[in-house]
């Protein structure tokens, strides 16, 4: 992506991007944002805050430009490098909407009503149904081929829109020539899902109603700890990995992912103590864990005009390297560059 690392050594591209809805929970950090920062140094790796995606549901101008500005100055602040990956806001980077409408015209209405988060928001949003929602898939597909990446991160909520992308990508390949490169999924070893605290059957979400549901990565330690010790467990008491153990399985798999521990040796340290005790140490490991992200990120938000320059930088690269997809596009439709 960038001529001089291209010149030197081409790596893998990785892109992946994150809505701008609310503060990132420990879910998004864990399974997603921790995961950027490892793959920057072997990949060559694009990340994105994601905003267009977020219009599909009516914001408040003023709450989304302020969670727009907190989402990249959090992931930074998680240690993605400015200066190792292609870090921008979306909505700076005009190609993304044009490509968009572009790959519209070449998704089909069928394809677009089988996706099942359409349904799901649909069901969520019943009041606000709009065309937005219906096609973001190709807006998420331009949003990966405009880079030509090779690999994009998926969870199991995001494989069906990876797979309309790669059909998307061939279709438009078998029509106007070789165009797009049709990229894979990549499914990350460590990072584990992140699940409810009050009900560990479901995702941990930032939109939960449930203030002591989901942990926020700018928690402070007070409140982390509180929440961690009334986290839904069973009357079992024995701290093991088991099924039907969801809540317990749950902080377990939070506790590995912060410490390095496994599941054996975890079992081995509490052997003999309560729920209390367990849940004391998540709360304080999680705290530790993110106490580095806390204090890089009230710096990187007190320094304005640097932010201000990461982000206008970040766009200005994204906008460089995404045009050369876009004029091959144009060019191979028929429009005038």
């Amino acid at each position: 992506m960038h001529e001089v690392q291209e010149k030197k050594e081409k790596k893998p591209i990785i892109l992946s991007g994150i809505q701008p809805t609310g503060i990132f929970t420990l879910g998004n950090y864990i399974g997603a944002i921790r995961n950027w920062v490892q793959l920057q140094e072997d990949y060559d790796t694009a990340y994105m805050i994601a905003d267009l995606h977020a219009l599909t549901v009516r914001q408040d101008p003023k709450v989304l430009r302020e969670n727009i500005l907190r989402a990249y100055a959090v992931i930074l602040a998680c240690g993605v490098d400015p200066e190792k990956s292609l870090t921008f806001i979306q909505s700076q980077v005009p190609e993304h909407a044009q490509l968009s409408w572009i790959l519209s015209c070449n998704t089909q209405f069928g394809e677009l009503s089988r996706m099942t988060q359409f349904k799901d928001k649909s069901a969520k949003h019943a009041d606000n149904i709009n065309a937005g929602l219906f096609t973001y898939p190709s807006l998420m597909a331009a949003d990966i081929l405009l880079y030509q990446a090779d690999l994009v991160p998926v969870g199991a909520d995001q494989s069906q829109h990876l797979e309309l992308t790669r059909d998307i990508a061939t279709r438009f390949n078998g029509l106007y020539g070789n165009t797009f490169k049709l990229p894979q999924g990549y499914y990350p070893k460590v990072g584990a899902r992140v699940m409810s605290l009050a009900d560990p059957t479901k995702k941990m979400s930032k939109s939960d109603e449930n203030q002591n549901a989901f942990i926020t990565i700018l928690d402070e330690p007070g409140t982390i700890v509180k929440k961690f010790k009334r986290a839904v467990t069973d009357s079992e008491m024995s701290v093991r990995y088991a099924e039907g153990k969801d809540g317990i399985n749950n902080l377990m798999s939070i506790y590995s992912s912060v410490t390095g521990l496994t599941y054996e040796q975890i079992e081995h340290d509490f052997a003999g103590k309560g729920y209390g005790d367990f849940k004391q140490a998540v709360g304080e490991a999680v705290a530790e864990e993110l106490r580095p992200v806390r204090e890089n990120y009230k710096r990187l938000r007190e320094d304005k005009a640097y932010l201000e320059a990461c982000y206008r930088a970040g766009a200005e690269k994204a906008s460089h390297v995404a045009r050369r997809t876009l004029q091959k596009v144009y060019k191979k439709c028929g429009l005038i560059l």
